[in-house]
């Protein structure tokens, strides 16, 4: 990333609390601070300044501010560092930690206040800082002393980044960072969570899982986290199992492979529910049971199944539902343990059934994706005249993107078409909205292409989604970061619509009764093209299959941020 501005030497050495909280983070290999600056901490802004190995990344609005940073945590595994102001900035990024603390992103979040000598006067933006973030973090606290400043940091970037990750909260006084500081500005410790159950818990569960004849995996972001896709992918294989992601926004085993079952998606229990009941045993592994915005409240497993959960979390663990075995445990190492386990348990007639539903599933699979991609064809892809479908604007991309490119997923209802063509197969080279918060896909693809600029990144997002954010395309042509971004045009909220369509199935009514004139964002439709182009963003609209190589090429070869609308309906359409 090239500043923007050039930065002035450093300054003295005065060891005021400013200098010493930046020299904590240079400590702990911080290179970014992503904020949008205010009054309450212009004695840290002035001080950064001093600091030229950290770049402030400037953002217009604190919700695309944290997104961003989001993005580049999960690109780089490492806790990301945001400075809001008071309690209008925390208030207004409240959203976007919501999205960070549900998919577990390492990220530190300070606010500046006036300072602690005020706290009686109620004074002007005065807030209990505290209290605003606990709900969106996994801890909040506040900075009252100086020589509790360091202290307080290093717990915080621990909490951060142990197991489950999350946003942490330090509400940091200027009138304690004015002050004096003598505390040692050492490395924080982050403790070493990759632990294993005892042998004979493993052997037990293995034994458990071993008689299966349907069985089913569930998994969530803590495979990814753990590293841990490779020894997912060869468990599932030697229990031939069927893995289904759950609140899963990264890879946790090839798309491409036969086992890979796809998303349990997150609004309707009885949804989820379907996949696991069928299955006589079932391990969870990474993630609960289940994330669901309306979740069944019972049980969704049938009865007599096993069901075994492999967490760092305990309290992920039999959350919601009774498990028969859970067992506290880094999934990469447990699950190279139960995989062993396993093999050791299975008869031979048990091993050979396994391997018969790998060679079914792959037929199936292979079935099924041939004649979703045959549909897709089927549209007219390369028609000059038909209306644009995501089918085709991820086909064109396919044949025209790196193998080392980085697709960050909000495109939601055009994710399916997204994932057919662009199918995500290697860890870091994909990332994805759990759901919850509108508008990640734009700076997190920043966040991404700032944390590997060598890298092609583009991200996708809709065109209700891109507005919530779309501040972080000035941030993107401010610092010169080329992320590319395609906004899937289809004027509208098209989720609400097929969301809609499931309720008023489950309640008897028919679904295809015309939706509330409020799903459409068309009257004025919102002209991407010219909010990016006033955001610095040059920009391409598209409508046509045939024009899609062009534009693309001209995106991806462009020397810097580039945004491609795709319109993917016609004026007037009310699906």
């Amino acid at each position: 990333m090239t500043a923007a501005t050039t930065r002035p030497a450093v300054a003295g050495t005065l060891r005021t609390g400013h200098r010493r909280l930046l020299e904590q983070l240079r400590a702990d290999g911080v290179r970014y601070l992503f904020g949008n600056p205010g009054s309450s901490e212009e004695g840290l802004l002035e001080e950064i300044a001093r600091f030229p190995d950290i770049d402030y990344v400037l953002g217009l609005q604190e919700a695309a501010v944290v997104c961003t940073a989001d993005g580049y945590a999960q690109a780089t595994g490492r806790p990301a560092v945001v400075l809001l102001h008071s309690g209008v900035g925390l208030g207004n990024a409240v959203g976007s930690l919501y999205h960070a603390l549900h998919r577990q992103t390492p990220m530190l979040v300070l606010a500046g206040e006036a300072g602690v000598a005020y706290d009686a006067l109620e004074a002007h933006m005065s807030v209990n800082l505290v209290d605003l973030a606990r709900p969106v973090t996994k801890y909040a606290t506040r900075v009252t002393h100086p020589e509790s400043l360091l202290r307080l940091v290093r717990r915080a970037l621990k909490v951060a980044a142990t197991p489950p990750r999350g946003p942490v909260f330090l509400a940091v006084p200027q009138d304690v960072l004015d002050q004096l500081a003598d505390e040692a500005v050492v490395p924080t410790s982050v403790p070493d969570t990759r632990v294993v159950p005892e042998p004979a818990a493993i052997q037990s569960a293995a034994r458990l899982l071993a008689g299966a004849h349907a069985p089913v995996i569930l998994a969530g972001d803590g495979v990814a986290a753990s590293g841990a896709v490779d020894e997912l992918t060869r468990f599932a294989e030697t229990w031939g199992a069927v893995v289904h992601g759950a609140m899963a926004s990264e890879l946790l085993m090839p798309w491409t492979h036969p086992l890979w079952g796809g998303l349990t998606g997150h609004m309707f229990g009885t949804d989820s529910a379907e996949l696991v009941a069928h299955a006589d045993a079932v391990l969870v592994v990474g993630t609960y049971v289940f994330p669901d915005v309306f979740p069944a409240l019972g049980s969704p497993f049938r009865p007599g199944a096993a069901v075994v959960q492999v967490d760092l979390d305990p309290y992920a663990i039999a959350k919601n539902h009774p498990v028969t075995a859970g067992m506290l445990g880094d999934p990469r190492l447990t699950l190279r343990a139960l995989t062993e386990a396993l093999g050791e348990a299975l008869t031979e007639p048990q091993r050979q059934a396994a391997a018969e539903r790998v060679r079914r599933r792959a037929a199936l699979r292979a079935s099924a994706l041939d004649k979703a991609l045959t549909d897709d064809l089927g549209t007219g892809l390369e028609a000059d005249s038909a209306p644009l479908r995501m089918a085709a604007v991820a086909a064109a991309l396919a044949g025209l993107l790196p193998d080392d490119a980085i697709v960050f997923d909000e495109a939601l209802t055009n994710s399916p078409a997204l994932t057919r063509w662009l199918p995500p197969t290697r860890p870091g080279h994909f990332f994805q909205t759990p759901g919850g918060t509108l508008g990640v896909g734009i700076p997190g693809a920043i966040g991404a292409k700032i944390a590997h600029p060598e890298r092609t990144v583009v991200g996708f997002t809709g065109d209700g989604g891109g507005m919530y954010t779309c501040q972080a395309l000035w941030t993107a042509a401010h610092h010169r970061v080329g992320a590319k971004f395609v906004v899937c045009h289809n004027g509208g909220y098209q989720l609400l619509k097929d969301n809609l369509a499931h309720y008023r199935r489950d309640r008897g009514d028919d679904p295809a009764t015309a939706f509330p004139s409020f799903f459409d964002v068309r009257e004025p439709r919102v002209d991407y093209v010219h909010l990016a182009a006033a955001m610095g963003v040059p920009a391409a609209r598209v409508r046509h299959a045939a024009d899609l190589p062009g534009v693309l090429r001209t995106m991806l070869d462009h020397d810097g941020p580039y945004l491609v609308e795709a319109v993917l309906d016609e004026p007037g359409d009310n699906r």
